[in-house]
């Protein structure tokens, strides 16, 4: 059985010898935050969509402000609960260092890196991966195992950010970002490969899948690194590392009251169903003096300026409640026993939460101006497939995918050696890399519908 010496480990994936850096002021874990910032990855977050498409002038959160946000929050998570588990009886000396002074580093690297596997158009440019595989089934199924199947009909961003962070491209080092295995494992919500994803089962860690098969021997290893917890041999799965339900939380926390705030902005709902929902979120998870429009109003005047402030209230309040929360169940979670998130259980206790959720999700996902965007991603993305993958996989050998298969970087193009699953990988990876603007201006070049001179 784990404790909490034995699920942190400084080791990094692609590194067969440990380095000595006695020379670099940073943690091994400082230095996996600044490997995330200072990546291409990383950047081209900025302009792949949150909730809102291509939002314009609007300053509302794209993946990138988003995932700086849930670092934040993810920090904060760390360093309380850090500080708790340091006063556990039975640390070593390192280990109550690392709970001291590091998972706050941990848990922010992992926030940082939550969301690099997502593809253009966020679930929309998943979906459309996805339904391509699905709706060429007669011509590619007998390519592939089902495994590799099953990864393709049900691609994944949790998986890809896996792939991304680790894969080899050409021309590259080997082990990807070489991150530390507990960063890695702190990213991991969903430990299983695809064939396990079961969501009737009503497991936590298994309503999606965390690694492609690709990255299943380098998941094993990151497993083996950071103590995670065998369920199964075959299909492979893990249960949850501890540390991804601060991860977990914080996402949930962030994406659930910013898109609040940026659907008030985008005038998609009003000021006062956003006030209203907020200042009750706050009155029913805090004993604290309650809030009210008029106590606000009365030392602040400018409306944009009340929801930022009554947004600050409410983050810190989901922030001291996931900390409450965490240590009342922290055996379990180490154990690997705990099959709800942090939010879900505040969820049960206080239903302005799962109010807010509902309301999100009729007034502000459902928004015709959001769906409207998310049909035409979701038409690019399913277009750039189509051009690209039959010349990766020669299904095609007409001059028009001999010329497409030009455009591919060196880095994505798939080599004579490499089987079908493979081959596909790389063009995926070139696909999903993209960020909304550059898709978009491909699909104009390629369908034709802009022909520029040179």
């Amino acid at each position: 059985m784990n404790d909490w010496n034995t699920i942190h480990s400084t080791n990094r994936v692609g590194v067969s010898k440990k380095s000595s850096n006695n020379h670099d002021p940073r943690s091994e874990y400082q230095r996996d935050i600044d490997r995330i910032i200072f990546s291409p990855s990383f950047r081209r977050l900025q302009n792949k969509t949150q909730v809102f498409p291509l939002p314009g002038s609007a300053l509302v959160h794209n993946r990138l402000t988003h995932s700086l946000e849930v670092a934040s929050v993810g920090r904060s998570l760390g360093t309380l609960i850090g500080d708790h588990i340091s006063k556990t009886e039975a640390l070593t000396d390192s280990s109550q260092y690392f709970y001291k002074h590091e998972l706050s580093n941990v848990v922010s690297a992992a926030c940082l890196a939550h969301d690099i596997g997502n593809p253009s158009f966020g679930h929309s440019g998943e979906k459309a991966i996805s339904n391509y595989f699905i709706e060429n089934e007669s011509q590619l199924r007998s390519l592939f195992s089902k495994a590799e199947w099953t990864d393709l009909i049900t691609f994944e961003g949790n998986a890809n950010a896996i792939r991304l962070l680790t894969q080899k491209h050409q021309g590259k080092a080997d082990g990807g970002f070489r991150l530390t295995a507990t960063t890695l494992a702190a990213i991991a919500k969903y430990p299983c490969e695809s064939i396990a994803m079961n969501k009737s089962l009503k497991k936590v860690h298994r309503k999606k899948y965390g690694f492609f098969q690709t990255e299943k021997q380098v998941f094993q290893n990151i497993a083996e690194a950071t103590g995670l917890i065998k369920e199964e041999d075959n299909p492979l799965i893990y249960k949850r590392h501890p540390f991804v339900y601060l991860v977990e939380a914080a996402d949930d926390i962030c994406y659930t009251i910013m898109d609040l705030e940026d659907a008030q902005k985008l005038s998609i709902i009003s000021y006062d169903e956003c006030i209203g929902r907020l200042i009750n979120l706050i009155n029913g998870i805090t004993d604290g003096k309650r809030q009210s429009i008029e106590r606000v109003s009365g030392f602040i005047s400018d409306k944009n300026e009340q929801v930022s402030f009554l947004r600050a209230m409410a983050i810190n309040a989901l922030i001291n409640q996931s900390v409450q929360i965490f240590k009342h169940h922290q055996d379990k979670i180490l154990k690997g026993d705990f099959n709800e998130g942090l939010l879900d259980v505040l969820g049960k206790n206080h239903s302005e939460w799962p109010e807010i959720q509902s309301f999100s999700f009729d007034k502000i996902y459902l928004n015709n101006k959001v769906v409207e965007i998310e049909i035409a991603g979701f038409n690019v993305m399913y277009v750039l497939l189509e051009h690209f993958l039959p010349s990766a996989i020669e299904i095609s050998k007409s001059a028009k995918h001999r010329m497409i298969k030009k455009l591919i970087p060196d880095q994505f193009l798939p080599k004579e050696n490499e089987s079908p699953y493979e081959r596909v990988m790389h063009i995926l990876d070139f696909v999903s890399g993209m960020t909304d603007l550059y898709a978009t201006d491909l699909y104009r070049k390629i369908t034709g519908i802009e022909i520029r001179s040179l």
